[in-house]
C-alpha cells in the first residue's frame, strides 16, 4: 500500500502538523494520522512530501533531518504492520491499524510534545531504579530541581520549552538567564546543564525525540573553588568542645567529626551499624559506586564516636545537617571573615562571609583529604578510604591553608 506524508494547513503562516497519510481502497477511505512533527510550508518540499534542507550543517538542516527520522519511524511501521498482516493471512482496515498506530506511538506521540512530563517519568524512572547503579537521593533532588528551574525559565522568560526547540538559542537564552537573573555559579550552571544533557540523552533512548542538537552544547568552564579545609587541631578542638547543653549541636558535631576522622561521604557513614566494624575496620558499601565496597581502618575518634551511640549514629536531614552545623561553628566563635570568591559568567564576585557560613557536611571529607596528604600519606591510600577512582577529582579536595603552605616552604628552604 502506498503512503505519503502531507501538511494539516499547507498555506498557514507559521509551522503546521504533518500528517501521515494512506487510502484503503477497500473501504473508499483515506486513514491520517498526526505524526506530531510540525514545520512551515516554506520548508517543506511538496513534490516529495519531506522537509526540504536535510543536507548540510546548518540549524534547519539539523532540525529537519531530526523530523524526516521521525517521519521514517511512521513509514517503517506502517510497512512492517502491513505485511505481518498479509503474511499470517489476518484481515485489517484503519480501525485495526489506527489501533496499531495508537499502541506503538501513542505514548511517545501524546507525551513527548509536554516536555514536563517526559520530565517526569525521567524522574519516576531514576526513583524507582533499584539497580547497583541507581542514582543517590541528593543526584534525585538535583534532576527535580533543574525541572524546576527550566519551569521558572519558561515561565519568566516566556519561552516555550519544547524537545524540537533545543537548539543553540534555547541554549543561549538559558545561559543567559541562569547567569544573569538566577545569578549562578560558574559551577552550579556546569552542573546543571550536565543534568540536562543526561536527561536529554535518556529522551532520546526512550524514544521520545530524535534532535540531537544538544550534544554539540560546549559545557560553561569549572571553577576551581575556594572551599575551606580544617586541620587536624581544629577537628581535635570542635571534638573537644562541650555541647552537653546543646544536644541538637553535639549530636551533628559528633557526626561531622566522624567525617572529618572517615573521609566518608555522609551517604555512606550515615548509614554504619554494629555488623559494619569487623577487626578493627569500617566496611561500608559506597553509595555513589555501589559495585564497590571501602575498608577504612578505625582511630581514636571514629571509634569513640561509634561507641558513644552504640553504632547507631543519630539520623539528621542534609538540608538540617548544612544548616546545625554552621550553628556549631559559629558555637566555637568561628566568626571571622573570610572572602568567597564566584564567577558569574564573565564577572567575578568578591563576598566577605564570616567563617562558619563556609562550613557545610562536605567540609568533613575536604579535611580529611588534606590532613591526609598533608602527613604525606600516599594518595593511593587516601583514596582507597574515600573511593574516589579519578587523582584528578580526588586531587580537588586537597585544599592546604595558609600556615600549611608557610610550614611546607620552611621546612624546604631552612638554613
Amino acid at each position: 500500500m502506498r503512503y505519503t506524508f502531507n501538511l494539516k494547513e499547507p498555506k498557514k503562516e507559521g509551522e503546521t502538523l504533518i500528517y501521515f497519510s494512506t487510502y484503503f481502497r477497500n473501504e473508499g477511505k483515506k486513514f491520517i494520522y498526526s505524526t506530531g512533527e510540525k514545520i512551515s510550508p516554506n520548508e517543506w518540499d511538496f513534490k516529495y512530501r519531506q522537509p526540504n534542507n536535510t543536507i548540510g550543517r546548518s540549524t534547519q538542516a539539523d532540525n529537519h533531518r531530526t523530523i524526516k527520522k521521525q517521519l521514517d519511524r511512521y513509514s517503517i511501521f506502517f510497512v512492517e504492520t502491513i505485511n505481518r498482516y498479509k503474511n499470517s493471512n489476518q484481515e485489517f482496515d484503519i480501525e485495526i491499524i489506527r489501533k496499531e498506530f495508537d499502541k506503538h506511538f501513542k505514548k511517545v506521540k501524546a507525551i513527548s510534545n509536554k516536555f514536563f512530563a517526559v520530565y517526569d517519568i525521567f524522574i519516576e524512572q531514576k526513583e524507582n531504579d533499584k539497580s547497583d547503579n541507581a542514582n543517590s537521593e541528593s543526584t534525585i533532588n538535583r534532576y527535580k530541581y533543574n525541572k524546576k528551574l527550566l519551569e521558572e525559565f519558561q515561565k519568566d522568560t516566556k519561552t516555550s520549552v519544547h524537545f524540537n526547540r533545543i537548539n543553540d538559542k534555547f541554549y543561549n537564552s538559558f545561559l543567559d538567564y541562569c547567569n544573569t537573573t538566577k545569578k549562578h555559579s560558574a559551577n552550579t550552571l556546569r552542573r546543571n546543564i550536565g543534568l540536562l544533557k543526561t536527561f536529554l540523552n535518556w529522551a532520546i533512548e526512550n524514544q521520545f525525540t530524535y534532535k540531537t542538537d544538544f550534544k554539540k552544547f560546549r559545557s560553561p568552564k569549572a571553577q576551581l573553588t575556594d572551599e575551606v579545609a580544617l586541620t587536624f587541631e581544629q577537628v581535635k578542638e570542635l571534638y573537644e568542645k562541650d555541647l552537653s547543653d546543646k544536644p541538637r549541636l553535639e549530636k551533628v558535631r559528633d557526626v561531622f567529626v566522624l567525617g572529618c576522622s572517615t573521609g566518608l561521604r555522609v551517604s555512606n557513614y550515615s548509614k554504619i551499624k554494629k555488623s559494619d566494624i569487623n577487626e578493627g575496620y569500617i566496611y561500608v558499601n559506597d553509595q555513589k559506586n555501589k559495585d564497590k565496597q571501602l575498608r577504612i581502618p578505625l582511630n581514636d575518634f571514629s571509634s569513640e564516636i561509634l561507641k558513644k551511640y552504640d553504632y547507631e549514629l543519630p539520623i539528621i536531614s542534609l538540608q538540617r545537617f548544612n544548616e546545625y552545623i554552621k550553628d556549631v561553628f559559629e558555637e566555637l566563635e568561628y566568626t571571622h571573615t573570610v572572602k568567597k570568591i564566584t564567577r558569574i559568567g564573565k564577572d567575578i564576585i568578591e563576598t566577605d562571609i564570616p567563617y562558619f557560613e563556609r562550613i557545610s557536611s562536605h567540609t568533613a571529607r575536604r579535611s580529611f583529604i588534606t590532613i591526609m596528604k598533608n602527613r604525606k600519606i600516599p594518595d593511593k591510600v587516601i583514596m582507597g578510604f574515600t573511593g574516589h577512582k579519578s587523582l584528578e577529582v580526588f586531587n580537588k579536595y586537597y585544599k592546604p591553608n595558609k600556615e600549611d603552605e608557610k610550614d611546607f616552604m620552611n621546612d624546604v628552604w631552612k638554613m
